[in-house]
């Protein structure tokens, strides 16, 4: 039976009469379970839609994008033109950023072999990357859609080229939730500024705010306001939490609105932090001889230090850890500039691979590395005949290079090819939307399953595009 009375409620009204139902469901999933789920939410998580290759993901993104020329995918054919003016028929069709004039090829300056059994071909820049080679998987035909940085770079973490999507991280946590109740399931951590697309590359977009990327800083309080004020201790804080918890918990009996149950969910996340956190991020107790294979210094803020922070982060049960390293843009000086740059996350980023394979942790986590898209085959100088050493190169959209490791990516091989300067693919292209539909897979869900209706339509990471490359999955 019904009421006849529904039959003359507004809407409000309507939804005020129901929210008790609806306030008490997220409520009690909310504290019933530790996952970042609230209410419908948790009753129709998407994933794991099957069995998962990788449990964790750690994305190390070099904001600016990295001259894969010089680091990863070696042209002989550039070597030998080196100066040359570019012929008019490789420019066809092409976009660049700000490079004009005469265009001037620009072989790299670095020398370049073959590492470990596998044969990749790395820079000399990457020492300490080539002796896991044999580890890693390079990839050398990604292609994207946008020409300039922040667009680029959202449309890489969240597969539109501008803001209001929700990011990888908050896909994946929204997907699988959370291994730990103590920790958020999803953490950023930075070396250097934000990139140009700053705070909406960890943005929950539409997706309920309980999925965003929280940020963990270098120095000071680890998240902001994470310490008590000063003269009160920790039962203090839990009195006022329980104060404020049973106001939230009337509001949302009678509205039912889910960024309550998300309120509550992070207040109680934050007590737990105090205690979780300062363990976590006080890498003193680790070894010296692990200290010593990152490059890490306890107290300093560093990507050496982000990488160790990342493997204890997976370790107790974070699902995605992206680490942010600046200054990658290299349109002028770039032999100075690169040589700096590697020299700041080489080290760092092998240890990490490293380190995780003797933990027994490599094969659940799957590492990525790589920038929101590559760098031309022409010099960038006064004239495009500059000096070497004050030359760059310009963004390049249509060809670059990543590498992933771990999480049930083949180890030890190279896939796809760029033709002889490195202009476009020619074989075993990987556009953006490939890579992270290969990802999600990884993780065991499937990238066209996992939407989240939003405006009258189904959303999802990968858009309406993306191929899963099952050429690199072991």
């Amino acid at each position: 039976m019904y009421s006849p009375d529904f039959l003359h409620l507004n809407r409000r009204e309507l939804f005020r009469r129901s929210g008790l139902g609806l306030g008490s469901a997220a409520l009690g999933s909310l504290l019933a379970c530790d996952l970042p789920a609230i209410g419908a939410e948790a009753a129709i998580r998407p994933g794991p839609h099957f069995a998962p290759k990788a449990k964790h993901v750690i994305y190390l993104h070099m904001i600016g994008a990295p001259s894969h020329l010089d680091l990863l995918d070696y042209k002989p054919a550039l070597q030998k033109h080196d100066g040359q003016k570019c012929p008019d028929e490789l420019l066809k069709g092409k976009r660049f950023a700000f490079i004009g004039g005469e265009m001037t090829l620009a072989g790299s300056a670095y020398k370049f072999a073959r590492h470990g059994r596998s044969g990749a071909e790395m820079s000399e820049l990457l020492p300490h990357l080539a002796t896991v080679a044999d580890d890693i998987c390079i990839l050398k035909g990604l292609h994207t859609n946008e020409i300039n940085h922040a667009p680029a770079q959202m449309f890489l973490h969240t597969g539109f080229g501008q803001g209001g999507r929700p990011s990888m991280g908050s896909w994946v946590t929204y997907g699988l939730g959370s291994e730990n109740r103590d920790l958020p399931s999803y953490v950023v951590l930075l070396s250097g500024p934000p990139g140009g697309a700053g705070t909406a590359l960890w943005s929950t977009g539409f997706l309920p705010s309980v999925y965003q990327g929280v940020q963990f800083r270098g120095s000071g309080d680890p998240v902001l306001f994470l310490s008590n004020p000063a003269g009160q201790g920790r039962e203090d804080r839990r009195r006022v939490l329980d104060a404020v918890r049973a106001i939230n918990e009337q509001n949302l009996g009678i509205v039912g609105d889910p960024e309550i149950a998300t309120r509550i969910s992070q207040y109680e996340m934050a007590f737990r932090m105090q205690a979780s956190v300062p363990e976590l991020m006080d890498i003193k107790e680790e070894s010296p001889a692990t200290l010593k294979m990152y490059g890490a210094t306890p107290g300093k803020a560093s990507f050496a230090n982000n990488c160790l922070l990342a493997r204890r982060l997976i370790e107790r049960g974070t699902r995605m850890v992206q680490l942010y390293d600046s200054d990658w843009d290299h349109h002028g000086a770039l032999d100075k500039r690169l040589r700096e740059k590697t020299r700041d996350v080489d080290q760092g980023m092998a240890a990490l691979v490293r380190d995780l394979k003797q933990r027994g942790l490599l094969d659940e986590t799957l590492i990525i590395w790589g920038g929101e898209f590559g760098r031309t085959p022409l010099r960038q100088g006064a004239d495009g005949n500059g000096a070497r050493t004050a030359a760059g190169r310009d963004h390049h959209k249509d060809a670059y290079t990543m590498w992933m490791a771990g999480g049930g990516v083949k180890a030890g091989i190279t896939h796809g090819k760029t033709d002889e300067f490195g202009f476009n693919v020619i074989e075993g292209g990987v556009h953006t939307h490939d890579l992270n539909a290969t990802v999600l897979h990884l993780l065991g869900l499937d990238h066209e399953r996992l939407t989240f209706r939003y405006q009258g339509r189904d959303f999802r990471l990968t858009d309406v595009h993306g191929e899963i490359v099952k050429s690199i999955l072991a």
